[in-house]
């Protein structure tokens, strides 16, 4: 990574996410037009939004969010028809109650069914909620999530009342996959001092709701 991040290369990595339950579509039209002034990779919002024109951004969707207590077969339908109404990146949240008992073989079947349920050319993130779990669980889940054959791995929901992400989790996190996996950091990241913090930790990819706040505080 570069001593010095520029607002653009930062852009390049984030998700410009809305998933508050009140959203509205003038909410998301307006996040779409923002994502686009940004320069950032991908929208998130929630699937009920689809489809949706993203102005060449791309379109990344949540699935089995927040609680991830969701059955497994909902999950992958949830992400298919995601894809199919124009989700290019599906962000799915595991069975964190099956984490911190330390039933990794259901996490591995959790996040197998949703990737069966899409192509190739989708993106899967696989959330685990890390502040709820143990740093045995979070490298065991990132081991599942790359079994599965997911693309990243994801910090947080934003919705735990446990915390989102941190940097402890994410240099975990980073080492477990060792670059054959992406990490996005997400929850509770709102000044361009714990973005740097996320991407010095090892993380490839942010998930920010104040995304413009943040690239404020990067150089041009």
């Amino acid at each position: 990574m570069p001593d010095t991040l520029t607002r653009a290369a930062v852009a390049a990595m984030v998700d410009h996410t809305l998933l508050k339950p009140e959203a509205t579509p003038a909410d998301v039209a307006a996040l779409i037009a923002e994502a686009d002034e940004l320069g950032v990779h991908a929208v998130c919002v929630s699937p009920s939004m689809l489809p949706l024109r993203a102005g060449g951004r791309k379109i990344a969707v949540v699935a089995g969010f927040p609680s991830g207590k969701h059955h497994s077969l909902v999950k992958g339908s949830e992400a298919r028809l995601a894809e199919q109404q124009g989700a290019d990146e599906v962000d799915m949240v595991i069975d964190v109650g099956a984490a911190v008992a330390g039933d990794y073989n259901a996490v591995l079947a959790d996040i197998l069914t949703v990737r069966g349920g899409l192509t190739d050319a989708t993106v899967l993130k696989v959330i685990l909620e890390t502040a709820a779990l143990s740093d045995e669980a979070i490298v065991e889940c990132c081991l599942a999530a790359e079994r599965a054959g997911a693309n990243f791995v994801k910090t947080s929901t934003g919705f735990h009342p446990a915390g989102g992400a941190t940097t402890s989790a994410v240099r975990l996190m980073a080492q477990t996959v060792g670059g054959r996996l992406g990490v996005k950091a997400s929850g509770g990241i709102r000044t361009a001092d714990a973005a740097r913090a996320m991407l010095e930790a090892g993380a490839t990819r942010l998930g920010l709701s104040g995304t413009r706040a943040v690239l404020d505080g990067f150089p041009d």
